[in-house]
Order: C-alpha cells, then structure tokens, then sequence
C-alpha cells in the first residue's frame, strides 16, 4: 500500500491530498502542517481586513476534521518536520504546542511548505505595531490592531500585490495611508505606464506614494525614509517579498536550483525520485523563454499539487511550467501582466518589442463604456506573443485571459487578429481591443505604422539632433495637458498645413490614445516627409509613463487627478445652457455633442443641444428661419445629420462646421 506523506497544506498541499485521494481509495494519506491551518484563503485575507467579505469562516476552506470526514486524510497540524531520513523513508516531526515528536513512514513524499514573508532588518521592525499579513492569525492580529488601538495613519513597505491590497483595506478602514517602494514604482513587475494607472488610482483615493525610496527606521507612530523623509505611522505592514521555505530540504540534500527555488523535474520530482514538491518552494520553467523561475502563486500551486499527487501515485504527467500571469484591483483600478514584460524579454536576449492600444471596453455607444489598455510583447521576427499587460476599470481581466493563452499556446500576433471575440454592444466591440492591438502590431512590423513606446522615449530624444512634437488631438485636449514644446496642429488641419511641415527633420506624433496618431502619420509619411514615428498609446500612455516613472529629456503638464473616496457619492447632473435665449443670438452656433462631450470643452457661446433632442423636436430655436446657424460635432458625423434635421424644419441658412478642431480654426 502507498504510503503519501505531504509536508504542508493551504494551496499546494492540500489540493495534493485531495487528489491523491480521488486517485486511490487505497493509499494512506497522511498531511503534516506547521501551522494551525491546513486550507484557508489565503489570497482573500486584505478583502476580510477591509470589510468586503463579512465573515472569517468563509475563509476557512477545510479542517483537520473535515478533511479527514470527506477524504480519509489523516491531518496533524501544529506540527513541524525536523527532519527527512531519504534511506529510510522516514520523517521526524515535532509537536509545537507540547513538544512530543513522532515518526511518520512514507513511499512517496510530497513537499508544499510554500514560503515565508521577507523580514526587513530595520529598527523597530518587530515592534507590537508592525505587522505581515500570510495567514489567518496574522488577520486577526491586523483585524484586533484597528479595533482596538483605532490607528489614524498607516505606512505599507512594499508596492506588491499583497501591499497594495493592504493599502486599499486600510484606506476603507478610514486610514491615512503611505505606500513606500523601493523600486522606480509600484508594481515593479509591469511596465511603468501599466504601473501609473495604478499609481493615479492610489492618489485618487489619497494614498501617499513613495518610490525609490526606503524604510531605515520604525518608530511608535512614524517611519523614517532614507531620503530624509518621516511619515507618519500609527501602525505599518511589511510586505516586500516572500522567500521559500527550503531548510528542510536543504538539510536533506536536495538539490537547489538555479532560481534559488527548489529543484525539480517536469514530473514535479526533486532529486530524490520518491520526493516531489509543489508550490511557492519550487522553482520551474517559464514556459515563453524555458528559463528557471519562481512564480509564487496560488494558481500555479494549486496545479502543481494535482500534477505531484498523480506523479507520486506513479502517474507521467508533465508540468508545462507557468507564464506568471497576475492581476490586481486597487481600489476601482485592475491591472495585469501576463507572459514576459518588455524589459525581461530584452534582459534575456530576445528581439522583443511592444505596442499599446486603449479602446472602449464594450461599443462606445452603449452606456457605461470604460478605456481599456493592451500591452502586446512579441518577437519582432516571429511575431510570436511572448507576454503583454492591460489595465482598466472594466474589461481588463478578460483581454489579459487572452494574453495569457495567446502567450502559452505561442499564437503570433496576425493569428491573434483573426480570432473572433464575443461580441454585443454591452458587452466588447466589433473589432476588441485585442483585434486592435494585433493590428498595430502588425503595421509596426511590416512598416506600415511605425511607432515608438513611451519608456523608449528618452532613448530615441537622446540620439537626434532635432525632432519636431506635433499633438494632433483638438484645441482643448492641448490646453489642458501637452508635451512641452510640441506643435498643435489638429488631424483635422494637417493636410491644409502639409507643406508647412519639414520634410527632413525627425516627426514623433501623438494623439489620445494613438489611432489617430497612425492617421497622421501615414498622412505624413504619403506627403513625402522622411521619419514619422507615432507614440504608442498616445497622450494616455504618456501620462501614464509620467505619473510612474517620469521622463529625463522632456517635460509635459499632468492632467489633475480627479478625488475619489471609498464613501458613495452622489453625481449631480449639470446644466450647460443657463438663461440663453435663442432670439438674442444673430449667429447662432450649436454643439450637437452629449452634454458630458461639451463640458470637455467647446466653441464659444455655442449652445449644447444633443443631436438626440435636436432630432425628437423637442427645442425651440425660434421664428427667425433665415438667421445662420452653424452646426458642429466631435468629427463632422453627427452635425452632417443635424443640418439635415434644421433644414428640414425650413431653417434656410445651416451650415455644418464639422468637427471641433475645424471649428475652432475656421471662426
């Protein structure tokens, strides 16, 4: 009879001893856990902290009882492995709460004790007020700390996941919160732009951020950074890493891989070929680039458990190795990386490279449409996908699922833009987002839609001697938010203005978001001129860049970030024609945009009056039928039909002044 030892339970481990039980009704499975716990939702305990799940027994996933009722699991918790006899399959385990040591016998060992929290050697890191978070008593211990000290300011070391969802607990608990990193930014594992949608989010809500920088010293009620700075601190979480937990193996001679992580096969085997392991411990192959990783996850743990338990009960299941993807929500902000990022592809030697799309989330035209944002990596050969990253307020999740596939299965980027995606007005468009950002990266490809990232910016300023900026988005875009130095001239003006244009001189362009951006630039590059490069992701990107990162050799004004508080709020809806009388008006000049599209900014003295109510016949312009009306949108579109419309009523003098940045230039 099989004997299957697991050492370790949460994800890897007790996933493990569930399927081995499914797989033999026969074997002896027998479970040791160090803590209390055996399985318990580990990735949920910030969500508890915050009040978004109510009750602590949902968190509790199985018992020692519980397991043992349901699969015939011998479960010992509290207890702590010393040590492994491989000769003699035998491993010496000690009770932690009496003392008393006992012996358990195995043919196949399962190793899944994960890893722990990285502990800082700063002063004061071990005071009463400093905490980690990594299991249930931790919670309680932050949980019990607000209820009963009632802390009015927080510092949280570390812009990781567990940190940042720990940032967004404590700020619904009614905290003054800092985040310290010591990286360029938070979330170092994306890319500076994906990390400053993130960035803008956390001060939106409040939250102190601080980046390259560290914590040297903790006292009561402050922390003191090693930039000169002191934040203050009623309590702090430490949340900067987690290192595996590899003694035990280390004393058994197993061997230890290059990642620093466990060794082992793609059987999931270590050295020894009757002990696998599983989990955070264990170090794997990442399946874009074939190098050893760690990727310290819940998903993969959990897969790997499975394939451990097969393997050990003499199943040839080969683990393919995982892509790291991850995903966060802070506060109403989602971010996810997926596959390899930019600066690891190119850190490893391949010839990668990346565009960047944000497009509506679902059809512009149905109400509540979101940006979404989609990094595409790829092999600038093959076309491969190698990884990508999405940020938005709805929809990024999904576009990052796809990025995932499309990197694990290694899909190319032109395989990628003809896959049909799901498609309604609520719920994506006719051509996603993922359509769009493959496309892109195609014309980039081929030549046809060259274009530059924002994190390459720097670099490419570096090596010219002169470059001209053209912004082409409207008059009122360019007020409130530009690259210093660079020429306005709207899309709708540029080929009026073409020969104005050098022909001989470097062209980076830029729009909102980068679509019409590749406009200009094929407009460019057909008039004759040398070197038109579009910046990816347009001004988004760069604001983006901006707020994260910043940049070495330009200056650009920053969009103000707008307040935002974890308390419901109440929108107010806005008048934007007070008083006006149509009759008074010689000229009359009407905004056929929505109302939220007028207050972006307008024409002067234009009257807002949406093509919608213009077409119901429920405004009054007036007796005077001949007086000149003139009539404009966002591009042209919409105020074509309202000049229809006018006319049609026996208005005699209606002109459509077409989009707003012709407008603004032609009166």
């Amino acid at each position: 009879m099989e004997k299957i030892l697991i050492i370790g339970g949460v994800a890897a481990g007790a996933t493990a001893a569930a399927k081995a039980r499914r797989l033999s009704p026969e074997a002896q499975i027998t479970m040791l856990e160090a803590g209390p716990d055996i399985s318990f939702a580990n990735c949920g305990l910030p969500y508890y902290i915050a009040g978004d799940i109510d009750s602590r027994s949902k968190l509790i996933l199985q018992s020692p009882e519980s397991f043992d009722e349901q699969y015939g699991v011998k479960v010992f918790t509290n207890t702590q492995v010393i040590a492994i006899n491989k000769e003699e399959h035998v491993v010496k385990a000690k009770n932690s709460q009496n003392g008393s040591e006992q012996n358990f016998e195995y043919t196949k060992l399962i190793l899944a004790q994960g890893g722990l929290p990285l502990q800082p050697d700063i002063p004061g890191a071990k005071a009463d007020h400093v905490f980690s978070l990594w299991t249930l008593n931790d919670m309680d211990k932050i949980d019990n700390h607000l209820k009963n000290n009632a802390p009015k300011t927080a510092v949280v070391v570390g812009g990781g996941f567990i940190g940042l969802e720990m940032v967004e607990a404590l700020v619904k608990r009614g905290l003054k919160v800092h985040v310290v990193e010591k990286m360029q930014h938070v979330m170092s594992i994306m890319e500076a732009e994906t990390a400053g949608f993130i960035t803008r989010e956390l001060k939106a809500f409040g939250v102190g951020v601080h980046t390259e920088t560290a914590v040297t010293k903790i006292d009561s009620n402050s922390v003191e950074l090693d930039n000169g700075k002191k934040l203050d601190a009623d309590m702090v979480l430490l949340s900067i890493g987690v290192r595996p937990t590899l003694q035990l193996a280390k004393d058994a001679g197993l061997a230890i891989g290059e990642a620093g992580g466990l060794l082992v096969n793609d059987k999931l085997q270590t050295s020894d070929t009757d002990i696998f392991a599983a989990g955070d411990m264990v170090e794997i192959e990442h399946r874009v680039n074939g190098k050893k990783v760690r990727i310290p996850l819940a998903g993969p743990a959990n897969r790997q458990g499975r394939i451990a338990a097969e393997n050990a009960l003499g199943g040839q299941h080969s683990y393919k190795g995982a892509i790291g993807t991850s995903v966060v929500r802070v506060f109403e902000a989602v971010a996810g990386t997926t596959g390899l990022s930019l600066k690891q592809a190119l850190a490893t030697g391949m010839n990668a490279d990346a565009v960047v799309v944000h497009k509506e989330h679902h059809t512009a035209y149905y109400p509540g449409a979101e940006t979404v944002s989609v990094m595409v990596i790829y092999d600038k050969e093959t076309g491969v996908v190698l990884g990508g990253q999405t940020a938005g307020y709805k929809g990024a999740d999904k576009r990052l699922d796809v990025l995932a596939t499309a990197a694990a299965t290694k899909l190319t980027v032109s395989e990628l833009a003809d896959i049909d995606f799901a498609y309604s007005p609520p719920i994506g468009t006719a051509n996603d987002a993922m359509n769009m950002a493959a496309y892109v990266a195609e014309n980039k490809m081929s030549g046809y839609g060259p274009s530059i990232l924002v994190s390459e910016l720097d670099a490419y300023l570096e090596s010219k001697q002169q470059v001209i900026v053209l912004d082409v988005r409207d008059v009122f875009a360019h007020q409130k938010s530009k690259l210093n130095g660079a020429y306005h001239l709207p899309l709708e003006m540029l080929q009026p203005n073409i020969e104005r244009i050098p022909k001989d001189v470097p062209i980076l362009i830029y729009d909102e978001t980068g679509k019409k951006g590749h406009q200009a630039v094929r407009t460019l590059l057909g008039a004759g001129c040398k070197e038109v490069i579009n910046i990816s992701g347009g001004h988004t990107s760069l604001q983006r860049h901006a707020a994260a990162a910043g940049f070495k050799n330009f200056s650009m004004t920053l969009l103000p970030i707008e307040k935002k508080s974890t308390q419901e709020k109440v929108l107010e809806e806005t008048e934007t024609n007070k008083n006006v009388s149509t009759e008074e008006l010689e000229r009359l000049v009407i905004d056929v945009r929505t109302k939220g599209e007028f207050m972006s900014g307008a024409f002067p003295n234009a009257l807002n009056i949406p093509l919608d109510d213009m077409m119901s016949g429920q405004v009054d312009l007036g007796d005077n039928m001949d007086r000149e009306i003139i009539v404009y949108c966002a591009s042209g579109a919409r105020s074509a039909y309202a000049q229809q419309v006018l006319m049609s009523k026996g208005f005699t003098n209606v002109k459509n002044g077409g989009g707003i940045s012709a407008m603004m230039s032609r009166y």
